[in-house]
């Protein structure tokens, strides 16, 4: 029998064909449904909710209560705060227009993806259809509507931009664009950081 390259606390459900990374830790009362894929390295805390279809990469920190439903695609690095909620139907209804309830062929799931090294603050909601970038930042409480560039800082309903953020996740200041790229200065790291939007 082969040994098991994870943990998974014994109060949390990993179903028969859901893929789990080695090094990753799955806390109580998490449950990852079937076909859903989890990198290595990831913490998934208390009470989170992955859907089948879903795919996280790998060192990735997901806090507890979190959902995420199918059609997100989370890259590697990403940081996902507690309670954010991800939906996946731009027009969500419990039933048909003749009053059936819907089954899970007729939900119109819409793509979301989460890119490397990106964080979202907590109770955040993402609206299914963006793209937020690397190294972006999401303010706690917000509720994401568009898509966010890479190393932007977002908060709001509706989230909108307040400037770029370093790697380290600490404002950027004079920041300049040439030829598509970025730099702006981090005072914490002392360094110019550089990117495309």
């Amino acid at each position: 029998m082969q040994e098991q390259l994870f943990y998974v606390h014994p109060q949390a459900e990993v179903e028969a064909g859901a893929h789990v990374g080695s090094g990753t830790r799955i806390w109580r009362q998490a449950h990852v449904r079937t076909f859903a894929t989890i990198g290595e390295q990831c913490n998934i805390g208390k009470g989170v909710y992955i859907e089948s279809h879903v795919s996280i990469g790998s060192r990735v920190k997901i806090q507890n209560h979190a959902s995420i439903f199918e059609g997100v695609t989370v890259e590697d690095g990403v940081f996902i705060g507690p309670h954010v909620c991800f939906t996946n139907d731009m027009f969500p209804r419990a039933i048909t227009p003749a009053g059936q309830l819907k089954g899970a062929t007729d939900w119109e799931v819409t793509p979301t993806i989460v890119c490397y090294g990106a964080s979202i603050g907590a109770a955040s909601v993402i609206v299914c259809g963006v793209t937020i970038g690397s190294f972006a930042l999401i303010g706690a409480g917000s509720v994401v509507t568009h898509d966010v560039p890479s190393h932007a800082l977002v908060f709001g309903n509706p989230a909108r931009f307040h400037g770029y953020i370093c790697r380290c996740a600490r404002r950027l200041t004079a920041v300049q664009e040439q030829d598509g790229q970025h730099t702006g200065w981090c005072e914490t790291c002392q360094t110019y950081c550089t990117f495309e939007r």
